[in-house]
């Protein structure tokens, strides 16, 4: 499956697994991410936001996209998450690039004082350093405007949008203003992708992948085949799990994604701060009973 077409599936955001050491067991994921490829997963994608990609250092990242590359081992294309500096950037990406990552996406950078035409170079220089890898872009603030997304959208080597922000006009706006063979993914998960969809995205990421890949996949061919309904309540199952991930500021986003990990019996260590850890009483109990509801603790998994 090439990239392009891959992008139109689902982009498994993995987990970055750490031991009681507070180091790197990117190894935890073996078991993750051939559980999701057997689903069916199209993009396992590594350094994302539910890596912790902020919390990691420089190497922290480098050894997490060759690790993951060497799991994967061929099976899927692999997405890796480059950002920060722009010099950090380049380094991840020439890095990612031999580690035989088919393509990168690109963190929008949060510096206070970004400028849009200071991405565009930004965005150059990326893809310079990644020998030519083809850049997914990962948007989560589109007050830039829609001329300026357009000229994000018009560097060489750009071929995709993740679209992270909740405006679903906004991204048809977009989608009008630029190339038409720019692949737009809907980049707020599960829940937003029937409206992401409605208006012209094609596939969506996904959290999810790490510890239900099935329930992601049923979600994907629903909206493939036009079937919103079913879209819409196979979501409504999950709506628990995302419903604790939004909490205090999403600052338990990938703490839940852990913590369900962990009770399923795939432990893969905690989150780094700033992300909350643990879950509080009331956010575990409520885990714990969706987990129980859809047969996902590790003695169900078990007996299952």
């Amino acid at each position: 499956m090439t990239l392009q077409s891959a992008l139109t599936g689902i982009s498994g955001i993995l987990v970055t697994p750490f031991d009681g050491n507070d180091r790197l067991a990117p190894k935890l994921l073996q078991p993750i991410i051939d559980r999701a490829l057997t689903a069916g997963l199209h993009i396992p994608v590594v350094n994302g936001n539910t890596g912790e990609f902020y919390a990691l250092t420089v190497d922290e990242a480098e050894a997490m996209a060759h690790e993951v590359c060497q799991m994967v081992a061929g099976r899927a294309p692999v997405l890796a998450g480059v950002g920060r500096s722009v010099n950090d950037a380049c380094r991840l990406a020439a890095s990612a690039a031999k580690a035989g990552a088919a393509g990168l996406m690109v963190h929008q950078p949060p510096d206070p004082f970004v400028s849009p035409r200071g991405v565009v170079e930004y965005l150059k220089r990326v893809s310079d350093a990644g020998d030519g890898l083809p850049l997914m872009l990962y948007l989560r603030n589109d007050a830039i405007g829609t001329r300026a997304i357009a000229d994000l959208c018009a560097v060489p080597g750009v071929i995709g949008v993740k679209w992270a922000t909740p405006n679903p006009l906004k991204l048809a706006d977009a989608i009008s203003a630029c190339d038409p063979s720019i692949i737009w993914v809907g980049g707020l998960a599960e829940v937003w992708a029937p409206a992401l969809y409605a208006v012209g995205a094609r596939g969506f990421t996904s959290g999810l992948i790490n510890i239900w890949p099935e329930r992601s996949l049923a979600i994907h061919a629903a909206l493939e085949g036009g079937d919103y309904a079913r879209a819409r309540a196979l979501i409504a199952d999950m709506a628990p799990f995302e419903e604790i991930r939004a909490e205090e500021m999403n600052g338990t986003n990938v703490t839940g994604v852990k913590a369900a990990l962990a009770a399923m019996g795939q432990d893969c260590g905690p989150t780094r701060p700033p992300a909350a850890w643990p879950l509080t009483p009331a956010q575990a109990a409520k885990m714990q009973s969706f987990l129980s509801s859809q047969g996902l603790l590790a003695a169900e998994l078990t007996n299952g």
